[in-house]
């Protein structure tokens, strides 16, 4: 135990993130059982805009619905937002940085010009011009992030690749008669995860923020389905009145994308050699 306090008291920032983030996710998994209403059907305009207290911990909207349960459910679609798109993106990434980094010449040139296209674009801008083509909606909302936010796991991925290609064990595979394919994905992949699971760490606290963003526009999930972020939308004109309505999925915006964040920085320091090294 003592050994394990050591360990994380040195790494306070992988220990508060693992926290935040698991138990975001938990939230999430167990929504049904811990929601003590319904977040949609279970509407009553006799407590509309009632402020907190021993009934309602959170208070409730502007339909009488409870908005700690919403805020429950809405953690659901954040976090799987966050999860999914930065899969996609990490896959995109990841196969386009790699072949980038491992073929070079033309095709790397190609490569790097067209990330560097997507990276002098904001992504909010870019995911607003994909949802105006595609309509507001949830399915719509992945499609959207899951092609807007690759290009910093593109560039991580490929200068990875550049500066492992030429060790010995990538030279022993190519005389061994590995084939490309199976150099790249089999003796190089493995080896440069560390720095492209940072980065999807934190690519999924910024996802969680532009859906947030989208939802907050009126593009992303559409109601009545809880998003924290069309939570906000409506709580626009309610907040000098009613503030509970705003601030609590506000909240919870900030606390899963601090978690996320800081544990990306917690990966960051176990898996950088030189932190490592530093820590001892």
């Amino acid at each position: 135990m003592k050994a394990l306090y050591r360990y994380f008291r040195k790494r306070i920032n992988l220990f508060l993130g693992g926290v935040l983030v698991l138990f975001f996710i938990s939230v999430a998994v167990f929504a049904p059982v811990i929601s003590p209403y319904h977040p949609v059907d279970d509407a009553n305009l006799m407590v509309s805009e009632q402020p907190p207290d021993t009934e309602f911990w959170f208070g409730t909207d502007s339909q009488g619905r409870d908005i700690l349960s919403r805020v429950i459910y809405g953690s659901r679609i954040s976090l799987s937002i966050g999860l999914v798109t930065q899969l996609i993106n990490t896959f995109i990434g990841v196969i386009l940085g790699v072949t980038a980094g491992f073929f070079g010449r033309w095709w790397d040139d190609l490569i790097m010009g067209f990330t560097n296209i997507m990276l002098s674009i904001p992504s909010l801008v870019f995911a607003l011009a994909i949802m105006a083509v595609l309509g507001p909606g949830l399915v719509n909302v992945f499609i959207a992030l899951g092609l807007t936010n690759w290009a910093y796991t593109c560039r991580i991925a490929r200068s990875q690749v550049l500066s492992v290609k030429s060790i010995e064990y990538v030279r022993a595979a190519k005389a061994l008669g590995y084939g490309q394919t199976r150099i790249m994905f089999e003796q190089i992949l493995p080896n440069i995860l560390g720095p492209i699971l940072v980065i999807s760490t934190l690519g999924i606290a910024y996802a969680i923020l532009l859906e947030a963003s989208l939802s907050f526009l009126g593009l992303g999930t559409q109601p009545p389905n809880p998003s924290w972020g069309g939570m906000l939308a409506n709580a626009r004109e309610q907040f000098f009145t009613a503030y509970w309505i705003s601030i609590f999925p506000g909240i919870a915006i900030f606390l899963t994308v601090l978690g996320f964040n800081l544990l990306g920085d917690g990966l960051r320091d176990v898996l950088d050699p030189h932190s490592v090294l530093n820590n001892k």
